[in-house]
């Protein structure tokens, strides 16, 4: 493909993202396809010859849409957001046009300088302490992640490194202890509702993690974490790594750093904070009495990629002594250095890959073309939105909401057995046209009803509310007809 031939494709392909998007109403949420569909859809091998931009073009439609799960659709209504928006879809073709690897600043120094001034432009969007500027002449700074999941390993390495160093540096008259003993009694903490991330980040640091108990609001229960760090001191364990969630993934609760922080702070424990999906919203002056308590906080990340109209990867970390994290990834083989190292981050230092892309263009592009009050009037759209989903459960005496709404997500479930929500989930999903997720609080069976897209409106859901109020009518009329039934009449049905 030459340029001439690519100018004409990528204004076809640009056309067919527009049309997509602005109809995705159209499609259905969920696919119907059965696992291996693709493969009969295309060749067993690589073509020999080149085929035309005509044919491959053609095949989108065909072999790709069928296996889409439309997260953009305003009837999804799963999971949390991905964020969406034409500029940041702009910058991405920018990015892959570039193609720079910017692991240190002679690698491209445009991508780390960027960078470095977007996430010191985010951190007084959301009023973080100083520490965590570049620009204040601290220690700290932040850095582009590609996951919230990322962030929580990187933090969780760094604070081993910390823990290990201040241990022999407290322990000179020990010198046999070694990394391998400090290891094995080297001990994480997060609440029984933080994301299956953080114990995944403990799994792969081969270090022991555990989960506090709730309260009665799903947060963490700072009194339980303070006893149990106090029994694995007894029993000669090391506490060395908290992660405090605001916004967390069952139902948007949030732990709360006032209590948390100074525990960890008298203890000498890193206190990561989680805010993937919620620390959008910190933006809205209204929402940052949540992260009340974050100058504790060791190191704090949450996810424009979610909720900030920047498309995925982006996730935003800060640190309050980048120092920590550079001595514990630092690897400084000489194809790497450069003469202008310590003047500005060598990012391989701050994060597990050593490639990265351009991705501050995307928060560059959208900042700029949004504006803050751009954005933080789309988050507010987007809590009206599920106030106004929370009022329609409200008048509807067959439904329980579980927890409060306090941002764009609605729990909910049929009053009665779990059995009922379960069978209300799966009928609508099998129906394609809206799209939920499950979970559990207290062994309740919860229905998850996110807004999600950026296109969402009003009536859209108007449209999702008379789906769930459908199937709910139809399981209810099922359950009480189901329930006049004689035992071995239902026994027979049910062979």
């Amino acid at each position: 493909m030459d340029s001439d031939e690519f100018a004409v494709a990528g204004r076809q392909m640009i056309d067919y993202v527009i049309h997509y998007l602005e109809n995705i109403r159209d499609r259905r949420v969920f696919p119907t396809v059965k696992p291996g569909y693709l493969r009969e859809l295309i060749p067993k091998d690589a073509p020999e010859k080149g085929e035309t931009w005509e044919a491959v073009f053609g095949d989108i439609e065909r072999v790709i849409m069928p296996g889409i799960t439309h997260w953009h659709s305003p009837r999804f209504n799963a999971f949390f957001p991905t964020a969406n928006s034409y500029p940041a879809i702009l910058a991405d073709i920018l990015s892959d046009a570039i193609g720079c690897i910017g692991f240190t600043w002679a690698a491209s120094p445009s991508c780390t300088e960027l960078e470095v001034v977007m996430m010191d432009w985010l951190a007084k969007l959301l009023k973080l302490p100083a520490e965590f500027l570049a620009c204040e002449g601290g220690k700290g700074g932040g850095v582009i992640q590609g996951t919230a999941s990322e962030a929580t390993v990187v933090g969780c390495l760094a604070a081993k490194s910390r823990k290990i160093k201040a241990i022999k540096e407290e322990d000179k008259e020990h010198p046999e202890i070694t990394e391998r003993d400090i290891l094995s009694k080297l001990m994480c903490y997060a609440s029984d509702q933080a994301h299956s991330s953080v114990e995944r980040a403990a799994l792969l640091g081969a270090l022991n993690i555990r989960l506090i108990k709730s309260n009665e609001d799903f947060s963490m229960d700072p009194k339980l974490l303070e006893e149990a760090i106090q029994k694995d001191k007894a029993d000669g364990l090391i506490p060395f790594y908290v992660v405090a969630t605001l916004g967390s993934t069952p139902c948007c609760a949030f732990d709360s750093l006032v209590d948390i922080g100074p525990i960890c702070q008298r203890e000498k424990v890193w206190l990561h904070v989680d805010a993937a999906y919620a620390g959008s919203a910190f933006i809205c002056p209204e929402f940052r009495h949540y992260m009340e308590g974050i100058e504790y906080a060791d190191s704090f990340n949450f996810n424009p990629h979610k909720w900030m109209l920047v498309n995925f990867d982006c996730s935003a970390m800060w640190i309050k002594d980048s120092a920590e994290l550079v001595e514990a990834f630092n690897v400084d083989p000489l194809y790497l250095r450069h003469d202008k190292q310590g003047l500005v981050p060598d990012y391989r230092h701050w994060q597990i890959p050593l490639g990265r892309r351009f991705r501050s263009l995307k928060l560059w592009f959208v900042l700029r073309m949004y504006g803050v009050e751009g954005i933080q009037g789309h988050i507010r759209q987007q809590v009206a939105l599920a106030k106004e989903f929370e009022q329609l459960l409200k008048d509807d005496n067959r439904f329980e909401i579980v927890v409060p709404v306090r941002m764009g997500l609605v729990c909910l479930r049929l009053k009665g057995s779990n059995e009922l929500s379960e069978k209300l989930l799966k009928r609508i999903n099998e129906s394609g046209k809206i799209y939920v997720t499950p979970s559990k609080l207290r062994e309740k069976y919860i229905i998850r009803f996110c807004v999600c897209a950026t296109r969402t409106n009003s009536e859209d859901i108007k449209y999702s509310w008379k789906v769930i109020s459908d199937f709910a009518k139809e399981i209810l009329e099922e359950n009480k007809h189901d329930a006049k039934k004689p035992v071995a009449q239902l026994a027979t049905a049910e062979e």
